[in-house]
């Protein structure tokens, strides 16, 4: 049988949104915000794909409606922090897969994804296909150095393989009997 820390999941979870739409005005500017990447690449090794995916879509509704973000709130987070997770899973716990995951999933495939979404939906004119990939590498690179950093950080201290084992359901029949 299996204790499940969904609770602690969906705190967790909330946190990281609250975060993602108080820190992300740091440092932006149109088709960069670095402290999303931060965000979604912590979430990304803290607790998985999908909620690191389901993050990024929550800050980027919540920062659309409230301060009046472009569609870039979207296209701009939600293919890295996918690929974040999943290259940090498939790497088998490297953080360095988890940034490099960010910067492909965001810097490229966000970036070009973003082309018809801001032309086509938002009416924006003058815009290429390649258009927002040097603004988006660069706000990845920023916000993944930090993550990096902190990750590595918590890494070394022994708190983040305790923070992510915290946020898995619990096998109840292996636990010890005193």
């Amino acid at each position: 049988m299996k204790k499940s820390n969904y609770l602690l999941r969906m705190v967790m979870l909330a946190m990281f949104v609250a975060l993602g739409v108080v820190i992300s005005p740091i440092l932006r500017i149109e088709g960069m915000c670095p402290m999303a990447h931060l965000i979604n690449i912590t979430c990304a090794v803290f607790m998985g794909p999908a909620y690191a995916f389901l993050c990024a879509v929550l800050i980027g509704i919540i920062r659309m409606i409230v301060m009046g973000i472009p569609p870039l709130a979207l296209t701009g987070a939600i293919f890295g922090a996918a690929l974040s997770g999943i290259f940090y899973k498939l790497s088998k716990g490297k953080i360095i897969a988890a940034v490099l995951g960010e910067v492909f999933g965001t810097g490229v495939i966000g970036a070009i994804v973003s082309y018809p979404v801001m032309t086509y939906l938002w009416g924006k004119e003058g815009l290429t296909w390649f258009f927002y990939v040097p603004s988006f590498i660069c706000g990845t690179l920023i916000g993944g150095s930090i993550a990096y950093l902190l990750l590595r950080t918590l890494k070394a201290a022994g708190v983040l393989s305790k923070i992510q084992n915290s946020l898995k359901d619990i096998d109840s029949s292996k636990e010890k009997v005193a």
